[in-house]
C-alpha cells in the first residue's frame, strides 16, 4: 500500500485541476462488497504523467477518454494515468470495493436486537479510496453527485438532499466544491426527525432500535443546532454554505464525531440508553457546535495539507466551546475543557511524540493520522484562546472573516490565515505564530512573592518561551470561616514581566492563569500550597478549582507531589465539590493512574478503599435527590473502585441502590464488570445479561465482561479473539481489551505481557490504522509498572517494521508507564 506524500500531492495539485465526480454505489450485491461506479472529469494543465487512488476488492474496468486501461496496472492501491495531454479529460471506472468492520471506508453493522442493516462512510485520511477512485488529497476540491442503489425499505442520506426516484435509486443534490475527505453516505432503515430551521432542512436519525432514546432527546438536540447555527451566523457574515443539516449517530465510529458537509456522523453513544449526567449533555452539545463550526473551519474553508490540521480542529474546538458557552444552557463548558480536554494537551505535549500545534514535517498522510490528538485539538483550542485575549475579540472575528471571504470553497494555509489576521490588526500574529503554533511542549509558571515593609511584590517565575497574557487571582481566607476563601482581586498580567508587581498584603492563594485563558502549568508558592490543602473545595468558582486540580495532577504527573498526597487531598475536599466535570475528572485520575499505575501494588487495597469512603460520601450527601448527576458519578466510581463483591453483588441482585438510581443498561453491564474482575460471577450470568439486554452495547458488555474474568481459559479465548482471529469488529475488539489486563490479575495475565509486544506488530499491519491504534492503547498491559516491562517497550520501539499508529501508540503508553514507575520509585523514597 502507497502512502500519498506532501511532494507527491504538490505535483499533482499543479498538473491538474478536478471538476466533478459522478458517483454511482450498490449497496445490494451481498454482505462483503458493494459495487461502485465512477465518473471523474478533470482538466491538465500541461501533458504528463499522474495516478489515481483506489483499494477494490476487483477494479473490473476503467477507461480514459473512452479508451481502456488496464486493470492489472493497479499497483499499491494506484492507478497510473500516463501519457496524458493538456486539456479536459473523462475517467471511468466501475469496482467492487469491500466492506469494513473497523470503522474506515464503508463501514456495516447488523443491529443485534433486530437484525437491521446499517451502512455508513467515513473516509478522512484517506480512505475515500475504499468506496471510490479518487484523486485523494484535500486540495484538489470537486463538485461530487452522488446515487445510490440501496434496499427498498432504506432511506440514503448524503451531503446534499437527497431523494428517491421512480426507479429506486436514491440522488442526492450535487455539492459545491469540497474535498475527497468529506464526502459522506449514511444508508440503513433510519430513524428520522426532520424539521426546518430559517428555510434549511434539518434532520437527525438513528438506528431503529434506539428510537425511543432519540425521541426523548430530540428537542433538546435540535435546540442546540439551532441556537449554534443562530449563533454562528452572527459571528460569521459568510452564510452557512450548504443545502441543509443532517446529524447521524452512527454505530461503532472511531471518532466522536465527523463533520461531512450537510451530513455529520456522531457515534451513537451519544444516543443515551442509560441515565447521564448534564455534564455529559454539555459534552454532546459541545460536539454538535465543533462539528457545526467546521461547516466554515475545514469544509468551507479547507486545508491545503494535512499540516494544517489544526487550521480545522483547533478551531473547532475552540468554537465549540466558546458557543455552547454563548448559546446554550451550558454555560459552564470551559471548566469541562479545563479538567478533561486540556489535561488531554498538556499529557500528549510532555511526551516524546509531541509536535508543534503547526507542524511543519508532515511529510504523508500516515503521518498527519498521529496528530489528531490533544495537542491539535485542546492546546491548538487553547492558543486560539489566548490569541483572542490578545487581539480582542472583535479583531480576532474580524481576522476570521476576512480569511472566509478570501478562501471560501477553497483551500489555505498558516500564512494564509495569518495575513488575514494581520490585515485587521496592528499586532505581530507572526511573531505570535512562531512562539505558540511552531514550538513544542508546555510552559510553567511560578509565583514568587516577596515582602518588603509589609507590602508584597509578584514576580512569575517563568520556565518557556511563550508570551502569556494571564490573570492572577489573589484570593484571602473568609474572617468567618477559614475554610472558604475570597477572592480579594484579579490581575492582568503580561508574561515574562517588565517589572515585579505590587500586590498589597500577601494572600492566602495567589493563583496564576485564574480564568484559565492561556495553556501553561501553574505552580504553587508555599503558602499558598497549604491553603489549597486545607480550603481548595472552599474556593468560590468551579473553574478556579478545576485550574488547582489540573495544577495538582501535574505535579503528581511530574514527580513534584507525591500520589498519596494527592489522594489525601481528594479525599478531604471531593465529597464538597459541586461541579461534576471536577468530580468525575478527579475520581477518573485517582483511579485509572494513581491507583492502578502510580502507587506500589501494596498499597493499591489502601488507595480502593480511599476512594470508596470518597464515593460513600458522596452518595451520602446526595440522599436527599436534589443531585442527581452527582449521586451517578458516585455510584458508578463506586462500582469501579470495589475491592469486595458483596455490596454491588447485592445492588445487582436489587436492580437497584439503596436511595436510587434504579440500574438502568449501563449501571448493570458496570457491576457485571466488575464483579468478573473480582471473580464473583461466571459465564452463565454473563450470558443471562446478555440475554436481558441483546443490544449492540449489551454484546460489547459481554465482550468485557468474559474477558475479566479471572480464568486461564477466558484469558487464552479472549486473547484468540483479539490477536489470531480479524472477525471482531472495532468496539468488540476494544471491549474485549478493555477486560483483559486487570491490576487484580497480574499474576495471572504475566505471561501475555511479553506476548502483547510480539503479537500486535502483525496485527496492527494486518488489520489497519484503526485496529493499530486501539491495540496501542487498549490493548497495553498499563498496570505492568515494572523495567521489564519497559524494556521489553523500547526493544519493539526499536522494530522498523511497526505501522505509524501502532509506533505512536505504543511510544505514548510507555512513556506514561516510565511516569509511573518513577512515581513509585519516589514515593518508596518517602
Amino acid at each position: 500500500m502507497s502512502v500519498l506524500t506532501r511532494d507527491e500531492a504538490q505535483l499533482r495539485a499543479q498538473l491538474l485541476d478536478v471538476h466533478r465526480y459522478t458517483v454511482e454505489l450498490d449497496l445490494t450485491t451481498g454482505d462483503e462488497t458493494f459495487d461502485s461506479r465512477t465518473v471523474i472529469r478533470f482538466t491538465m494543465r500541461s501533458d504528463g504523467d499522474t495516478f489515481l487512488e483506489v483499494k477494490p476488492a476487483e477494479l473490473r474496468s476503467v477507461t480514459l477518454d473512452g479508451q481502456p486501461l488496464d486493470p492489472d496496472s493497479l499497483h499499491e492501491d494506484r492507478l497510473p494515468l500516463k501519457n496524458l495531454t493538456a486539456g479536459e479529460h473523462e475517467l471511468r471506472a466501475e469496482a467492487a470495493m469491500r466492506y469494513s468492520r473497523t470503522g474506515e471506508g464503508m463501514h456495516r453493522f447488523t443491529d443485534p436486537v433486530d437484525g437491521e442493516t446499517y451502512l455508513y462512510t467515513q473516509l478522512a485520511m484517506d480512505d475515500v479510496q475504499r468506496v471510490f477512485p479518487a484523486f485523494d488529497q484535500p486540495d484538489l476540491k470537486a463538485v461530487f453527485e452522488v446515487s445510490v442503489k440501496a434496499p427498498d425499505e432504506w432511506t440514503v442520506l448524503a451531503n446534499g438532499v437527497t431523494e428517491r426516484g421512480a426507479d429506486g435509486i436514491w440522488r442526492a443534490a450535487p455539492t459545491p466544491p469540497i474535498s475527497t475527505y468529506l464526502v459522506a453516505v449514511a444508508a440503513g432503515p433510519w430513524h428520522s426527525v426532520r424539521t426546518e430551521h430559517r428555510g434549511l432542512p434539518f434532520g437527525i436519525h438513528c438506528r431503529r432500535s434506539l428510537a425511543p432514546y432519540l425521541d426523548a432527546d430530540t428537542e433538546e438536540i435540535f435546540e442546540v443546532t439551532r441556537a449554534c447555527y443562530d449563533r454562528y451566523h452572527e459571528k460569521f457574515e459568510e452564510p452557512y454554505p450548504f443545502d441543509s443539516y443532517d446529524q447521524a449517530f452512527v454505530p461503532e465510529f472511531n471518532a466522536g464525531a465527523m463533520e461531512n458537509p450537510g451530513l455529520v456522523t456522531f457515534r451513537d453513544e451519544f444516543v443515551y440508553r442509560s441515565a447521564v449526567t448534564d455534564t455529559e449533555r454539555q459534552l454532546r452539545a459541545m460536539v454538535i457546535s465543533h462539528e457545526m463550526a467546521h461547516m466554515w473551519f475545514g469544509d468551507l474553508v479547507t486545508l491545503k495539507w494535512w499540516d494544517d490540521i489544526w487550521l480545522n480542529e483547533s478551531f473547532a474546538e475552540y468554537m465549540g466551546y466558546q458557543t455552547t458557552a454563548e448559546a446554550t444552557r451550558f454555560s459552564d463548558p470551559w471548566t469541562e475543557f479545563g479538567v478533561t480536554r486540556k489535561a488531554w494537551g498538556y499529557e500528549a505535549d510532555q511526551r516524546p511524540t509531541t509536535h508543534p500545534v503547526a507542524p511543519e514535517g508532515v511529510d504523508d498522510a500516515a503521518t498527519a493520522l498521529l496528530n489528531f490528538d490533544g495537542i491539535s485539538y485542546a492546546k491548538g483550542a487553547s492558543a486560539l484562546r489566548q490569541l483572542a485575549a490578545w487581539l480582542g475579540e472583535k479583531d480576532f472575528l474580524a481576522g476570521i472573516n476576512t480569511h472566509f471571504a478570501r478562501h471560501k470553497f477553497g483551500n489555505a494555509t498558516l500564512a494564509d490565515f495569518l495575513d488575514s489576521l494581520a490585515s485587521v490588526t496592528e499586532r505581530d500574529v507572526r511573531a505570535w505564530a512562531d512562539s505558540w503554533l511552531r514550538t513544542t511542549g508546555v510552559d510553567t509558571l511560578t509565583p514568587v512573592i516577596e515582602t518588603a515593609d509589609g507590602a508584597c511584590t509578584l514576580t512569575v517565575d517563568h520556565k518557556g518561551s511563550r508570551p502569556h497574557r494571564i490573570v492572577a487571582g489573589l484570593y484571602d481566607h473568609d474572617v468567618a470561616d477559614e475554610g472558604r476563601l475570597i477572592l480579594r482581586e484579579r490581575l492582568e498580567l503580561d508574561v515574562p514581566q517588565d517589572a515585579p508587581r505590587p500586590i498589597g498584603k500577601r494572600p492566602a492563594l495567589l493563583l496564576l492563569n485564574d480564568g484559565d485563558l492561556t495553556y501553561a502549568k501553574v505552580r504553587f508558592d508555599a503558602e499558598s500550597f497549604a491553603s489549597v490543602r486545607g480550603s481548595l473545595s472552599g474556593l468560590p468558582d468551579p473553574l478556579t478549582r478545576a485550574i488547582v486540580w489540573n495544577s495538582l495532577r501535574d505535579a503528581v504527573r511530574d514527580g513534584e507531589l507525591a500520589p498519596a498526597a494527592y489522594l489525601e487531598i481528594a479525599r478531604a475536599h471531593l465529597p464538597r465539590e459541586t461541579d461534576l466535570a471536577i468530580v468525575q475528572g478527579v475520581l477518573v485520575f485517582a483511579s485509572g493512574q494513581i491507583a492502578d499505575q502510580y502507587l506500589p501494588a501494596e498499597e493499591r487495597p489502601a488507595a480502593l478503599a480511599t476512594l470508596t469512603a470518597l464515593c460513600r460520601d458522596l452518595l451520602r450527601r446526595t440522599e436527599d435527590g436534589d443531585h442527581p448527576g452527582l449521586r451517578l458519578i458516585a455510584v458508578r466510581h463506586l462500582i469501579n473502585v470495589a475491592a469486595h463483591p458483596d455490596t454491588i453483588a447485592a445492588w445487582l441482585a436489587d436492580g437497584t441502590v439503596p436511595g436510587g438510581p434504579e440500574l438502568d443498561p449501563d449501571l448493570r453491564w458496570r457491576i457485571l464488570a466488575r464483579l468478573a474482575v473480582l471473580g464473583a460471577t461466571d459465564e452463565a450470568a454473563i450470558a443471562a445479561e446478555l440475554a436481558r439486554d441483546p443490544s449492540a452495547t449489551g454484546q460489547e458488555g459481554a465482550a468485557r465482561c468474559r474477558a475479566a474474568l479471572p480464568d486461564a481459559e477466558a484469558k487464552r479465548a479472549a486473547w484468540t479473539a483479539m490477536f489470531e482471529g480479524d472477525d471482531l469488529s472495532n468496539y468488540l475488539f476494544t471491549a474485549t481489551a478493555h477486560g483483559f489486563w486487570q491490576p487484580e490479575q497480574a499474576d495471572l495475565v504475566r505471561e501475555y505481557v511479553p506476548r502483547f509486544y510480539e503479537e500486535s506488530v502483525p496485527l496492527a499491519a494486518r488489520r489497519g490504522p484503526a485496529i493499530a491504534a486501539s491495540v496501542g492503547r487498549w490493548c497495553f498491559p498499563a498496570h505492568a509498572v515494572d523495567a521489564e516491562h519497559v524494556r521489553l517497550g523500547e526493544a519493539c520501539l526499536d522494530r522498523d517494521d511497526l505501522t505509524p499508529s501502532l509506533r505512536r501508540a505504543l511510544a505514548d503508553r510507555l512513556d506514561d508507564l516510565g511516569r509511573a514507575l518513577r512515581a513509585r520509585e519516589g514515593e518508596a523514597r518517602q
